[in-house]
């Protein structure tokens, strides 16, 4: 009776995964067998976002019923964008914080036996001079270019990203990604259960790290000082028209993924109970209140709250309750899911 053998071959990346079917006769390895078949496995992908403040990874394929599968998950925080906002250049230790993520996630590429893959830059990499340092590493270890995308085409596949696996009813939808560097908000709808029809879409520079090293000098942050970085954020988001009457807001990132797994006091993270969340905004701002009250030392001891992301937060937080401000939303659907995963679906389907 044909039972099934899995070959896992690094060196041959397209044998990598097979799957193999014999009868009971033996197969002696380089022999002619006529009872020899080899099954390809489903495409598998990979793709890299490299932020201002998190290099992301997936590794995804597709199930049997069409959807997208998550097969490895990384999020790594090298700060790649610090001082940026200022210097508008990359610092040598944050490129070198970057290059060991990168190795590492080289290691899990390999391992994984992708079959393709798709890297891209977004707003440390569109601001500052020195990405030539990470374009060669990417290059180096993925044997493909970093693309630098635009804001606008960051807005794009974070709408259609973010959207994966929420199975919203068709109807309008707005989408905003708070990054380290830069917040994208988009509007457009869901037709068929898919994302689709996309009539605004705008990369604004309003992110966690550079709302953080433009306004915040204290421990903890003082009133004016949150009250300056809410004053800037909303001036930059004026331009924001008005959504449709029942718009649902889904709000993507480390920023919205960490304010939910706070205020349910989660650890470890689970992006399962996560993805699909109701995060009230009077959640947010009791949020804001209570970590900003907070020493940078004593914040970054928060259940659920990564260390490296504690100095960020409260900017981050800040910036969300604004968007829900301006979107009219009481509420925001919480997505663990963004640029990644559009880069993935693109890649799946264009093959």
């Amino acid at each position: 009776e044909a039972r099934p053998v899995f070959i896992l071959s690094l060196a041959k990346p397209i044998l990598s995964g097979v799957v193999v079917r014999r009868s009971r006769r033996q197969f002696v390895a380089g022999a002619a067998c006529p009872h020899l078949c080899v099954y390809p496995r489903r495409m598998r992908v990979a793709t890299i976002d490299i932020g201002t403040n998190t290099v992301l990874l997936l590794v995804a394929e597709r199930g049997r019923d069409g959807k997208l599968v998550a097969v490895r998950e990384e999020a790594t925080i090298t700060r790649l964008g610090e001082g940026v906002d200022v210097a508008r250049v990359l610092k040598p230790e944050a490129i070198e914080r970057t290059r060991v993520c990168l190795e590492s996630y080289a290691r899990i590429v390999r391992t994984l036996a992708v079959d393709a893959i798709s890297v891209v830059g977004t707003s440390a990499m569109r601001d500052a001079g020195g990405g030539d340092a990470i374009r060669s590493k990417v290059y180096e270890l993925f044997g493909v270019d970093a693309r630098t995308i635009s804001g606008d085409e960051e807005a794009s596949v974070t709408f259609h990203g973010a959207l994966s696996g929420l199975a919203l009813a068709d109807g309008d939808v707005a989408v905003f990604d708070i990054g380290g560097g830069s917040t994208e908000i988009v509007q457009g709808s869901i037709v068929d259960g898919r994302a689709q029809a996309v009539r605004y879409a705008h990369s604004f520079d309003v992110g966690s790290v550079r709302m953080t090293e433009r306004h915040v000098r204290s421990d903890p942050p003082s009133a004016d000082e949150l009250s300056a970085l809410a004053s800037q954020v909303r001036a930059a988001f004026s331009s924001v028209p008005a959504p449709k009457a029942g718009t649902r807001v889904v709000g993507i990132a480390g920023t919205i993924t960490t304010l939910v797994a706070v205020a349910l006091k989660m650890d470890p993270y689970d992006g399962a109970r996560v993805h699909g969340h109701t995060l009230p905004r009077e959640t947010i701002v009791a949020l804001i209140a209570s970590l900003s009250a907070m020493p940078l030392a004593i914040r970054k001891t928060s259940c659920g709250l990564e260390p490296k992301r504690a100095d960020v937060i409260v900017a981050g937080a800040i910036i969300a309750s604004v968007v829900c401000e301006v979107l009219g939303a009481e509420a925001l659907i919480a997505s663990d899911r963004g640029v990644r995963w559009g880069l993935a679906e693109a890649l799946l389907s264009t093959r």
